[in-house]
């Protein structure tokens, strides 16, 4: 009879060898790779001429819940610069670079211009392209190009692009100078329509089919409005009814309605592209980066208050804009709200880090003057030391508007260019703020702080001197002479 340790040690080897023959009775498996975290997809929306107080979340004159919620379940983003007008903001969100190193800093790209973002830039859809984001598509606006297919989006890493090429279309008749502007990637589009509809449908039913997809992609949505001409559909003027009258005549007239009536169609459209984002379960994984391209127009008073300025200025109201971004699976909490000063620049270096799509320092040679600001946006880092530059000059070199701001000061020169040196002659204006603590830039301090003027003033003289030989011109430059292409179309 077996002791009772002898029967421990044999109940111990029946089981170990059952065991070892139950294992090897089993196919061999293949070694199991860790699953990377999925890239997230990535959609940015753009307004046009949004004025500061234009969104919910800086003052009640329009309603924009959709916008209020990307910033209430995101971050808003309180100090958000951008360029004193369209195409230059738009050069530097695809590029990560100041526009003024490759000539697109100057002025807006009208009908008559022959110029282009250059092709050998590095755009945020050709990096994303590498870093497995298959589907890349723009909707609205372009504003980067016309005039040679080498500047469509198609050729500038877009897979997809629904939308026009120009500025100021005509907002039901789809047409710019006369003549159709709305394409189908390459193809002129017979698609009716008021275009901010025609947009948000559009971004919605791509973001709905690609999100079916194993791969992660990229939603650009530039939207035309409230940019003019003013114009906006009978439902959405009878919601603003109460802001209808007033002195302006013309064109003008019931302006203040007409731009309400337009935010708050943007700001529905706004809301498709949300529920689309919903309906693809994937909202945790998609950050939404939401701004306008420069401020609020001048023909409306208060748009942009209580900052100082409209588009085309370099004073605050010019160049912050409203903006918010949402990525809840990324470490972006909601409710919160972001004081360290950003740029549109931010945007790809801050996207290319994160998708693995090249470092944060630059791409092929092409070194971002933005930053990596993920951090910033997770609330982990509270303060960037670097300087901000903004420049315009679309009515000519001897009216030029140029600005740096750091993280105290902030200097503003008016005038004929600096290029050569000189700021301070009778032509020049110069302005110095204390801009951390006088936002509204109320106090002017060049005289009591002129060495301070001084160096920041050496540093624009030295970003105005980036400006190329060749660039775009200033607006009015060759009109007269320019015939319009049949429906926008380059044969």
């Amino acid at each position: 009879m077996l002791s009772a340790v002898q029967l421990i040690r044999f109940m111990t080897r029946v089981f170990v060898s059952a065991l070892l023959f139950s294992v090897a009775a089993l196919p061999l498996a293949k070694p199991v790779a860790v699953a990377a975290a999925k890239k997230p997809n990535i959609v940015i929306i753009v307004a046009d001429d949004l004025g500061w107080a234009d969104v919910g979340f800086h003052s009640d004159r329009i309603p924009t819940p959709h916008l209020d919620r990307v910033a209430r379940e995101g971050v808003e983003l309180d100090r958000f610069y951008v360029f004193p007008m369209c195409s230059p903001t738009r050069a530097g969100l695809m590029t990560g670079r100041y526009p003024i190193r490759f000539g697109m800093a100057r002025a807006v790209i009208p009908p008559w211009r022959h110029f282009g973002l250059d092709p050998a830039e590095v755009t945020l859809p050709e990096a994303l392209a590498k870093a497995g984001y298959r589907h890349r598509g723009v909707f609205g606006k372009w504003h980067l190009g016309h005039n040679d297919t080498k500047w469509h989006p198609n050729n500038q890493g877009f897979t997809h692009f629904h939308g026009h090429y120009n500025g100021a279309i005509d907002y039901f008749e789809l047409t710019r100078e006369g003549e159709r502007d709305w394409h189908l990637n390459e193809k002129t589009s017979g698609e009716q329509g008021y275009s901010t509809e025609l947009i948000a449908g559009a971004a919605s039913r791509f973001i709905a089919q690609q999100a079916k997809g194993a791969a992660p992609y990229f939603c650009y949505v530039p939207f035309n409005a409230p940019h003019s001409p003013f114009q906006a559909p009978e439902k959405q003027l009878k919601k603003f009814a109460h802001l209808a009258g007033g002195s302006a005549q013309g064109k003008n007239r019931n302006l203040r309605q007409k731009v309400a009536a337009m935010v708050s169609c943007m700001d529905d459209g706004i809301g498709r592209i949300l529920r689309a984002i919903d309906d693809s379960g994937e909202a945790d994984n998609t950050l939404v980066w939401f701004f306008s391209d420069n401020g609020g127009v001048s023909a409306i008073a208060d748009n942009n208050l209580p900052l100082r300025g409209n588009k085309l200025d370099v004073w605050e109201g010019g160049i912050r804009v409203a903006a918010a971004v949402r990525w809840s699976g990324g470490g972006i909490r909601g409710g919160g709200k972001v004081s360290v000063p950003l740029s549109c620049i931010d945007v790809m270096p801050t996207l290319a880090k994160l998708t693995a799509a090249g470092p944060s320092g630059g791409l092929v040679g092409k070194p971002f003057d933005g930053r990596d600001v993920l951090d910033v946006l997770q609330a982990k880092r509270g303060r960037l030391d670097r300087e901000l530059y903004f420049y315009h000059g679309q009515a000519g070199e001897q009216r030029e508007r140029i600005a740096i701001r750091t993280a105290q000061w902030k200097l503003v020169i008016h005038g004929p260019n600096i290029a050569g040196g000189a700021w301070q002659s009778a032509k020049h204006e110069r302005f110095l703020f204390r801009i951390d603590r006088d936002p509204h830039e109320t106090t002017d301090l060049l005289a009591a702080h002129p060495g301070v003027a001084g160096r920041l003033a050496e540093k624009l003289i030295a970003h105005r001197r980036l400006q190329p030989k060749v660039g775009v011109e200033v607006y009015g430059a060759g009109r007269n002479s320019f015939k319009v292409p049949r429906d926008w179309m380059i044969r």
